[in-house]
């Protein structure tokens, strides 16, 4: 018989990037709201294991939800390149070509890093792992991770990674049967 798995993800919270519109750089938080986080940790299932990605804006969302957790590089947000850390509209005048391919291919990997089709392949195949380990899972990771993640369950076109708003701390629980992934809920915002 196949163990059933359950996979909230968490998305971090608030950077200086996510509100200037910039591809994010290893940026950490800002000023996290203590109260929002103790609402969100107070709303979460008991974990078999937390992880987090391993980039400082995870990192910092994994300790203000109080929780013990381990890095798993998987989780890591899409390599954005030579892009990282720059305004979307400085990307807009300096490659507008370039930008319009990454927003239109999701092959393009116009920036030199990692293409959107490559992302979701990656989380995939990672999906796959946690079958396999089974349980109850919380991992802190970004919004184009979730979206990634959604894409990949829904093996849905890789085009629609663009249609999907994920916010910062929105909750997006996948739940396995042992043969499939389920989106049982999405941008659940803490209770």
């Amino acid at each position: 018989m196949s163990r059933s798995t359950r996979l909230i993800l968490i998305c971090h919270g608030t950077t200086a990037a996510t509100r200037i519109s910039a591809f994010p750089a290893d940026d950490g938080l800002l000023a996290p709201d203590s109260e929002v986080f103790a609402r969100i940790n107070r709303a979460l299932p008991h974990a078999d294991q937390v992880l987090s990605a391993p980039e400082a804006r995870t990192r910092q969302t994994a300790e203000a939800l109080a929780a013990q957790f381990s890095v798993d590089p998987a989780l890591e947000d899409i390599n954005c390149g030579r892009w990282a850390g720059k305004q979307l509209s400085d990307i807009e005048h300096e490659d507008p070509a370039g930008l319009m391919a990454w927003l239109t291919a999701p092959e393009a990997v116009p920036h030199g890093g990692e293409s959107i089709v490559q992302a979701i392949a990656r989380i995939g195949d990672w999906l796959r792992d946690r079958t396999a380990a089974g349980g109850m899972t919380i991992a802190v990771t970004h919004p184009a991770i979730a979206r990634a993640a959604i894409v990949a369950v829904l093996e849905a076109p890789a085009a629609s990674f663009w249609k999907i708003s994920a916010q910062p701390l929105g909750m997006t629980e996948l739940t396995s049967d042992g043969r499939r992934w389920a989106l049982k809920s999405f941008n659940r915002p803490a209770e």
